[in-house]
């Protein structure tokens, strides 16, 4: 498997010129705003959707400045969804460093999130992105209706696999297939082309999402989030699901108890993780992941073959190998 370095490799120009621009797409007049934004820039994480998007423009067409727009406009919205759901989750930490509310509390945290929202809709119109624009609004809102949906599901605790996958279509992938959706847009006026990249991008964030569920079972702390805290959170994942619908109604109605019930008791969670490791879960829901993955390059393999779809697909086993 490549390094993100190597994937990178035929965009590095661009996503060094493209920091820049995310940087500068945020500055304030306001003191305390620009503190802020300043401490968001410098603990991004791996920069993998700004990469989706550049990738996915120079395998549709040419990279150019609506593709910098684009690869913006997603990160703009995208951090400001993560500055409020770690308001939503009362969450002290971000990849290892303190939350935004951890530090300034969550009214300031959840109005950082409505600048970053504006200045993502000031992009667009400011450079008549509208296309663009009506590509990323339509990624959030699905992305509010799949977490409200989870929510939801979660106090009955009725998520069926059809559900689940609803769920996370709707939670993460949507967000990856704009970022492909948006790069094609950017590089081509072909509708159908943007539609194609966009599926690609859903079926990679379906992937993606399956893989970061798997981490919950994985009894040590190298993925950076403690084993059992999706099971903590009352989240039914597809390893818990398949589980149960493969179960007896009495290991069933013990299971769903600890979850309801004794989530915070760690010596039950251990039980939970023992439970869905027995009844296959993990081999199932790693076959599942494997299958959406499979259908992303087999789609991704439909284009031209040039050195932007090959890091393409690099980036699509980079995400669902990684260790965290």
């Amino acid at each position: 498997m490549q390094t993100l370095d190597q994937i990178k490799a035929p965009i590095a120009t661009e996503m060094d010129m493209f920091e820049s621009k995310f940087r500068d797409s945020m500055k304030s007049n306001v003191a305390l705003l620009d503190k802020i934004t300043h401490y968001i820039v410098k603990r991004k994480g791996k920069k993998m959707r700004p990469m989706f998007v550049f990738l996915s423009a120079g395998v549709c067409g040419e990279i150019n400045e609506s593709t910098y727009h684009a690869a913006t406009l997603i990160e703009l919205l995208h951090t400001a969804t993560l500055v409020h759901d770690d308001v939503v989750d009362d969450a002290n930490e971000r990849r290892g460093f303190f939350s935004v509310n951890a530090l300034w509390k969550n009214k300031i945290a959840v109005l950082v999130g409505d600048y970053l929202l504006s200045r993502g809709l000031l992009l667009s119109v400011e450079n008549r992105e509208h296309r663009l624009l009506g590509i990323v609004s339509n990624s959030v809102r699905e992305m509010s209706e799949g977490e409200l949906l989870q929510i939801e599901k979660a106090r009955k605790l009725d998520i069926d696999e059809a559900v689940y996958f609803e769920i996370i279509r709707q939670k993460t992938a949507s967000l990856i297939a704009s970022c492909c959706s948006c790069g094609a847009a950017s590089a081509s006026e072909d509708d159908k082309l943007s539609e194609k990249m966009r599926l690609f991008g859903e079926l990679t964030g379906i992937a993606f999402q399956v893989k970061d569920d798997l981490f919950d079972y994985e009894l040590t702390n190298q993925t950076g989030k403690p084993s059992g805290i999706d099971i903590k959170e009352k989240k039914m994942t597809l390893p818990l699901i398949y589980s149960l619908n493969n179960s007896t109604n009495s290991e069933k109605r013990y299971i769903i108890n600890i979850v309801k019930n004794h989530n915070t008791d760690m010596k039950m969670v251990a039980e939970v993780i023992d439970f869905v490791k027995q009844k296959g879960g993990i081999s199932y829901a790693e076959q599942k992941m494997m299958e959406y993955q499979d259908r992303a390059l087999s789609l991704l393999n439909e284009f031209d073959e040039s050195v932007y779809r090959t890091s393409l697909a690099e980036l699509v086993k980079f995400a669902i190998q990684r260790k965290k």
